[in-house]
C-alpha cells in the first residue's frame, strides 16, 4: 500500500503529546505528577520513547475583547469577539464566525497604523471579508531548522498524519496535527479544525547504483537515476570485444 493512501474511517488521537528535548520530536508522554495552579496545571512527564523527565506548565492565557468588522457582500457587521491574549493575527488568516469563514483582510492597532500581523492586545480594528478558503499554517522542520509559513486550501480538505505531501514544491511528511484539543499522530483533521501542521523532511531514498550495463538502462527506464533520453554505458563496466589476430581466413573453393 502507498504511503499517500488515506483511511477516511481511522481517526487515532494520542494524548499527551509534546515537545521532547531528548527526541527533539513531538511524542506522546506519560503524565507521572499532576499539580492544578488556578485555571491551569503543573505536570511532571515520562517520554514514552527515550523514557528522559521533564516538567511543563500549563497556563490558560487571558481573554481580551477586539473589535471585528465582518464584510459578507454589500453588508458589514461590527461585532465584538473575545480572543487569547496571547493570539496572533496576520493578514489572509481566516477564522470561524457565526457558521461562517472570514479572511483578515486588515488590521489597524491603537495608533491608526494599518499592520501586516498584530498580537490581539495591540488591536485598535481587524477587517475580514468572507470567504470559502482556510488558511492553515505550517511548520517545517529540515534537520536542525525550522520555518513557519502557511498555505491557503478549500474548506473541508483533510490532512492526515504521518502521511506525504507536496509543499513549495517538495515532499514532505506530516508529523503531527495540532488542533484545539491537542496533537493527533495518526488521525485525519479537517483543515478549518487544524491549529497548525507540523511538517518534516522524509528521509532521502538509498542511493542506487547499478552494476552492469543492463541494470542501468532498466534503471533508467523506471526513473531511479533522473532523466536521461540517451543513457550511456560507463566505461569502467562497457567490455571491450577482442578481434584475434591470428583468425583464420575462410577459403575459397577452387574451381
Amino acid at each position: 500500500m502507498s504511503d499517500d493512501v488515506v483511511d477516511d474511517d481511522f481517526d487515532e488521537v494520542i494524548e499527551n503529546v509534546t515537545m521532547c528535548s531528548e527526541c527533539d520530536d513531538y511524542v506522546e508522554h506519560e503524565i507521572l505528577k499532576e499539580r492544578k495552579v488556578g485555571t491551569g496545571r503543573d505536570l511532571l512527564l515520562k517520554c514514552k520513547t527515550c523514557a528522559s523527565i521533564t516538567s511543563l506548565q500549563i497556563r490558560e492565557p487571558k481573554s481580551v475583547s477586539v473589535p471585528f468588522i465582518l464584510t459578507d457582500g454589500p453588508n458589514s457587521t461590527r461585532v465584538e469577539l473575545e480572543i487569547d491574549e496571547d493570539e496572533e493575527f496576520v493578514i489572509g488568516d481566516v477564522f470561524e464566525e457565526g457558521e461562517m469563514l472570514w479572511s483578515i483582510n486588515q488590521i489597524i492597532d491603537h495608533e491608526g497604523r494599518k499592520k501586516k500581523k498584530i498580537i490581539a492586545p495591540e488591536a485598535s480594528v481587524i477587517s475580514a471579508l468572507r470567504t470559502d478558503m482556510v488558511r492553515v499554517k505550517i511548520t517545517a522542520t529540515r534537520g536542525e531548522h525550522s520555518d513557519s509559513s502557511s498555505m491557503l486550501v478549500d474548506y473541508g480538505t483533510k490532512f492526515t498524519a504521518d502521511t506525504k505531501i507536496d509543499y513549495q514544491g517538495e515532499v514532505w511528511r506530516i508529523r503531527a496535527i495540532h488542533t484545539g484539543a491537542g496533537r493527533t499522530l495518526k488521525g485525519t483533521v479537517e483543515a478549518q479544525d487544524i491549529k497548525r501542521i507540523y511538517l518534516h523532511e522524509p528521509p532521502n531514498p538509498q542511493h542506487f547504483e547499478p552494476k552492469t550495463p543492463r541494470e542501468r538502462r532498466q534503471a533508467w527506464k523506471e526513473g531511479r537515476l533522473g532523466y536521461n533520453p540517451n543513457p550511456e554505458v560507463p566505461k569502467e563496466i562497457t567490455k571491450k570485444r577482442v578481434t584475434p589476430s591470428n583468425k583464420r581466413k575462410k577459403k575459397r573453393p577452387r574451381k
